[in-house]
């Protein structure tokens, strides 16, 4: 007797080219060197941690935050050495700023319009609320849907491409004194080093909010399927909800 359920069979999940290579490489360069400017920079930020708005900031300035120094677990090297971390910093933030550069350019060209590009609908009150939701629930796109960014990624990956890493860039040059003589106009846009540097801190730690939040939900969405997708671009796109 045959024993085959009678039913409809289950069709095998689709894979699908879920991130081009371009995407991919970008965002493991950017992975390890944000690592590192930001391990490197806390060991910079151990010299004074000290946070001014301004022109000026020293012992006898008024600080807008104090901390105590980062434990060497976090900063790079894992000891304190001032000159060390700087050279650390300043190997990778050079590359870092054109990496971003040319991945800026090329989400212009096709990835901005193409993937970020708010839809039509989707910036409406019921829809960005209907996405919180969701997210709160987490109950996450299935089928077609989970191809495509919704409200919530599209507003943070532009927000992070477009804002936060070209500040952190900016307000960095702002804090060179030898970018001060060439682009004096930055230390007057960011209204003095003191403040390119407070800007530059609370910029760094917004990004490892984002970071955080970005592992967070990788692990609750499937943490195989979406680092494969992020490593060879296959991605098995979850069946649809009924």
């Amino acid at each position: 007797m045959d024993s085959t359920p009678s039913g409809p069979a289950l069709a095998e999940p689709r894979t699908v080219l879920r991130h081009r290579l371009a995407t991919r490489l970008w965002h493991w360069l950017n992975a390890a060197l944000l690592y590192v400017l930001f391990t490197s920079g806390l060991g910079i930020f151990n010299a004074h941690p000290r946070l001014y708005w301004g022109q000026y900031g020293a012992n006898y300035d008024h600080a807008w935050l104090t901390l105590e120094r980062f434990g060497s677990w976090i900063t790079l090297p894992a000891h304190y050495d001032l000159a060390m971390s700087r050279h650390w910093h300043l190997a990778a933030a050079p590359i870092f700023a054109f990496a971003l550069l040319f991945y800026m350019l090329w989400s212009l060209l096709g990835h901005l319009g193409r993937d970020l590009a708010f839809r039509r609908g989707e910036l409406a009150p019921r829809h960005i609320w209907q996405d919180i939701r969701d997210h709160a629930r987490l109950r996450f796109p299935t089928g077609e849907a989970a191809l495509r960014y919704n409200v919530l990624q599209k507003a943070s990956y532009i927000g992070v491409i477009f804002v936060a890493l070209p500040l952190v860039i900016l307000t960095g040059l702002t804090m060179s004194p030898g970018m001060n003589a060439a682009w004096p106009w930055l230390v007057d846009l960011f209204g003095g080093r003191q403040s390119a540097r407070s800007i530059h801190f609370i910029a760094a730690f917004s990004l490892v909010a984002f970071f955080l939040a970005h592992i967070i939900m990788v692990i609750l969405a499937g943490p195989v399927n979406e680092i494969r997708s992020m490593i060879t671009g296959r991605y098995k796109v979850p069946a649809a909800r009924a």
